[in-house]
């Protein structure tokens, strides 16, 4: 991450615009090509979903992306990250992953998510030593820890 210092803030709903826009600019190329639906309403709902753990990347006042994640007991999850698309390459989601992934092995507990088959960031979360542990027809389940 080439001197970017980036932030994270709780989102609220003064943020949904953004993050709309955000889905449709790094979400619609993987959902199309997965066969999943794209339409107004599919967007809304997977944004929505667990919205009190979603939290805006922010490099001073500007909006970069989503990291959504919880921490249960046992496991944490990493739900969604997504960075705009005129931000990424640059290593912020590494950089954000990372951390988690630290804390994580501090606390001794082990981290999932899910993503789209086909989607880039296979490759980021293989290199931050995730492995698949399952799949469906449309996404891979991967687990580090």
């Amino acid at each position: 991450m080439k001197n970017l210092e980036v932030t994270l803030r709780a989102a609220t709903p003064a943020d949904e615009p953004f993050l709309f826009d955000l889905r449709r600019a790094t979400m619609d190329e993987h959902l199309k090509r997965a066969g999943e639906s794209t339409d107004e309403h599919a967007h809304w709902e997977r944004l929505r979903y667990r919205y009190n753990d979603a939290y805006i990347v922010c490099c001073g006042m500007e909006k970069l992306g989503l990291f959504k994640f919880f921490r249960d007991p046992n496991e944490w999850t990493i739900v969604q990250i997504q960075i705009l698309p005129t931000h990424q390459g640059r290593g912020i989601a590494a950089h954000l992953v990372d951390a988690f992934l630290r804390e994580a092995d501090d606390a001794h507990i082990p981290v999932t998510l899910s993503v789209l088959k086909g989607n880039r960031a296979i490759t980021l979360y293989q290199r931050l030593g995730f492995q698949v542990v399952n799949t469906n027809g449309t996404s891979l389940q991967m687990k580090r820890g």
